[in-house]
């Protein structure tokens, strides 16, 4: 049986909003460093047709626990303009909305956002575990407050560090490092670290049955075994597609309107420096492919003529 990847943002949500305790087991391992959460109530655990379009909607997964707090959890496969702009946007409006007019700011509530990330968010930095709150920049001791926290995990830095970390287990002959991720023994550090990274494993290597058979982590066995329900049903299998297929249309979509951009952007600035620009050079603008746009872009401040600029192209 193929396996549905867990990191389809609908896959995702069938898997946590369907299973709060899953939830809360997720968010206490990516929040490692705070008191577990005992109960967890999903907030939006249906999926209504419109959230499977080409449209930019975001399959998360929003929830409460005991104490009132709430909860953004998603999980992102591919980089977006603005990604931290977006990010704070809707952690902030989940804090706002909260109150009506009138109402005292007394009655608030934190937000605390999780983002799983299959991308670098920050490249060349050997940290993929990060947490972003309001705290002062000259002493960072000093938060301002609870209210607004969001937590990321960069799935793929991770995974890579875990490979490593195993590699060289393997080399050193420590099973320390070789053997599952199950939490062991009573220390409370080891036991959030391995849970954090027996998710990281399954959101990675769901497809490699030897690496999942090796996690005795019962948060993330009940996981794959809601994960091998959702794909032997052929209406999530569908709806997984579907969903995928409009994300990528959008990224595609939104390259494309990148490229545009960036053939205009060319246009004008010939337009400025070479006026007019001939019919034959707005021609292999609009025919360029990304790396001859790079190019001729880099060029145009040294180029002494228009000819010259188009006889630099790779």
């Amino acid at each position: 049986m193929d396996l549905l990847d867990p990191k389809n943002d609908y896959v995702f949500k069938r898997l946590f909003a369907d299973s709060p305790e899953l939830l809360a087991e997720l968010i206490s391992a990516v929040r490692k460093d705070e008191p577990p959460l005992e109960v967890l109530e999903v907030l939006n655990p249906l999926i209504l047709p419109e959230d499977l379009d080409g449209k930019p909607i975001e399959l998360d997964v929003l929830a409460r626990d005991e104490t009132g707090r709430l909860f953004n959890v998603e999980v992102q496969v591919l980089r977006h303009p603005r990604w931290s702009a977006r990010s704070t946007f809707y952690l902030s409006r989940m804090l706002s909305t909260q109150l009506d007019a009138g109402q005292h700011y007394v009655t608030l509530k934190p937000v605390v956002g999780v983002h799983l990330l299959d991308f670098d968010l920050v490249e060349g930095h050997p940290s993929a575990l990060w947490q972003f709150e309001m705290r002062d920049r000259h002493d960072p001791s000093v938060r301002l407050g609870d209210e607004l926290t969001l937590f990321v995990v960069e799935l793929a830095k991770a995974d890579r560090w875990l490979r490593k970390r195993d590699d060289e287990g393997d080399r050193d002959g420590d099973s320390a490092n070789t053997g599952s991720m199950s939490p062991a023994g009573s220390d409370p550090d080891a036991h959030t670290a391995a849970a954090l990274q027996a998710w990281i494993k399954f959101f990675k290597h769901w497809k490699e049955s030897q690496a999942m058979s090796d996690l005795a982590y019962p948060p993330v066995q009940q996981a794959m075994k809601r994960l091998q329900e959702l794909s032997r049903n052929e209406e999530d299998r569908y709806r997984a597609l579907a969903r995928e297929k409009a994300l990528y249309d959008e990224l595609y979509l939104l390259n494309d309107a990148r490229e545009e951009g960036r053939k205009a952007t060319l246009l004008r600035l010939l337009t400025r420096r070479f006026a007019p620009v001939p019919e034959w050079a707005a021609q292999r603008i609009q025919q360029a492919t990304p790396t001859q746009l790079d190019a001729w872009l880099d060029g145009i401040l040294d180029a002494p003529t228009l000819e010259a600029l188009f006889q630099t192209s790779p």
